[in-house]
């Protein structure tokens, strides 16, 4: 969250859930900082969670502004935040039980389905490349940020008193030469840069095989007659791997070994994915114009009903299993570590960033006991990590998207991100002679 103000407007920047530790998390998202009626606009980059999830929030406590996203992100944000406000339910649900045994008095969820029913209505569809003056003196433009589909990079003009301001805030940039979205657009000319820092410090394997690993590992499990258990994110990267599945298996390099992508949110945000084309880079829209689904092939089973993925714990393998919540915070992916993770056949593959304070952060660092779902287990299924499908720019590709423009850029805030990589990142764009470059805590007041 990140607000504007310019004379009496206010404009708010993302509105997203905050996640880790459970008690933080709690208190973090239901105290906003501000008084969600106080606001005049709000903007938003992109659908994951961790910049759309509390938007109902503030619609809850009195927010009716129009909030402006593309059209892609809108899609994406509504079968999201739908499926989180059914989550907030369940979980204050399960919470309260708890608590109601203690007679302690019973918690509110952060928001329900009828918030989200409110918020969506309040969606202002803005496509790329259009100037709009969403408050007077305030003007926005999106750029494709090439993260997931509709991300945008913000270019905001603020006029006031007489003087004029170019602010560039990128939300998660994206990375040049991924599957199916556009590159990162070039934005010149901002004076100051609010930027992303989540692989601030660390730098992707640029010669790391998508396809390669992934025929390997299958090859592994239909071997061993295990399973594949991949933690991904419903929005991205179970796009991303379904379209590199979709090669493998169209090249037969797999055999038919099943994959089971264990997810109604995944499934329909395959389906708006299949609904925005205008977002898709050129590799993308020549296989759509072949006639290919980029996400679909045989073997593939999308699995909705609770029921069936139950059914899916005391299956023979071999077999693939793609579930949510790719942090391991949450959702199915939880049952089927359970029923996999003490079983050394299995192979656990994470391909996306796992935050502190996570289970799957736990997982790749390496940790031999866990607790899942309230009970303690022992890892012996095998990790692995597949970093190439990081839909983040990392340490160089932010610098090398940055050095274009940094002759204008006269500030820069570096956010969203743990200390050290934020650290890391600005002292990198301070050796591009930005005059100011600043790490600034939540709260911090900066005039610009």
């Amino acid at each position: 969250m990140h607000m504007v103000s310019a004379g009496n407007r206010r404009v708010l920047l993302d509105c997203g859930l905050f996640q880790g530790k459970r008690k933080e998390a709690f208190e973090r998202n239901r105290n906003l900082p501000f008084d969600p009626g106080m606001l005049d606009a709000c903007v938003l980059s992109h659908a994951h969670i961790d910049h759309s999830g509390n938007l109902p929030t503030l619609v809850r406590r009195g927010y009716r502004g129009p909030v402006y996203a593309t059209p892609a992100t809108r899609d994406l944000s509504e079968i999201m935040l739908r499926d989180s406000a059914h989550l907030q339910v369940q979980d204050v649900e399960y919470v309260n039980e708890e608590r109601r045994r203690l007679h302690k008095n019973p918690f509110e969820p952060l928001y329900e389905p009828p918030d989200v029913d409110r918020l969506m209505k309040q969606f202002v569809p803005l496509d790329y490349e259009t100037p709009r003056e969403i408050v007077p003196g305030v003007t926005i433009t999106f750029h494709d940020a090439g993260h997931i589909l509709g991300s945008a990079l913000t270019e905001i003009h603020v006029r006031e008193n007489g003087s004029a301001q170019s602010i560039l805030f990128t939300g998660d940039l994206g990375r040049k030469g991924m599957p199916i979205l556009r590159d990162p657009v070039a934005v010149p000319g901002a004076q100051t840069l609010i930027t992303e820092s989540t692989y601030g410090n660390r730098v992707h394997d640029a010669n790391e095989n998508v396809t390669g690993r992934l025929r390997d590992l299958i090859q592994e499990v239909a071997r061993r007659r295990s399973r594949l258990i991949i933690p991904a994110f419903a929005v991205g990267r179970t796009q991303q791997l379904l379209y590199f599945l979709e090669d493998l298996y169209a090249r037969r390099e797999v055999g038919a070994v099943p994959v089971y992508v264990d997810s109604p949110l995944s499934t329909h945000a395959t389906e708006v994915y299949e609904h925005h084309p205008e977002c898709y880079d050129r590799e993308t829209l020549d296989r759509l114009r072949a006639s290919q689904s980029p996400f679909s092939f045989s073997g593939l089973h999308s699995i909705s009903d609770v029921e069936d993925s139950k059914k899916l714990n005391p299956m023979p393998g071999p077999l693939v299993i793609i579930a949510p919540s790719g942090m391991c915070e949450g959702g199915r992916i939880l049952h089927h570590l359970k029923h996999g993770v003490e079983d050394s056949r299995n192979i656990i593959l994470f391909v996306g960033y796992q935050a502190e304070n996570t289970l799957g952060r736990y997982l790749v660092e390496g940790r031999r006991d866990v607790r899942i779902l309230g009970e303690e287990h022992r890892v012996l299924a095998r990790v692995e990590r597949l970093e190439a499908l990081s839909g983040h720019a990392d340490r160089d590709e932010l610098i090398g998207y940055f050095r274009s423009m940094a002759a204008s850029i006269r500030r820069a805030y570096v956010v969203h991100g743990e200390l050290d990589g934020s650290e890391a990142l600005a002292a990198e764009l301070r050796k591009l002679a930005i005059p100011q470059v600043e790490v600034p805590v939540p709260a911090e007041e900066v005039t610009l």
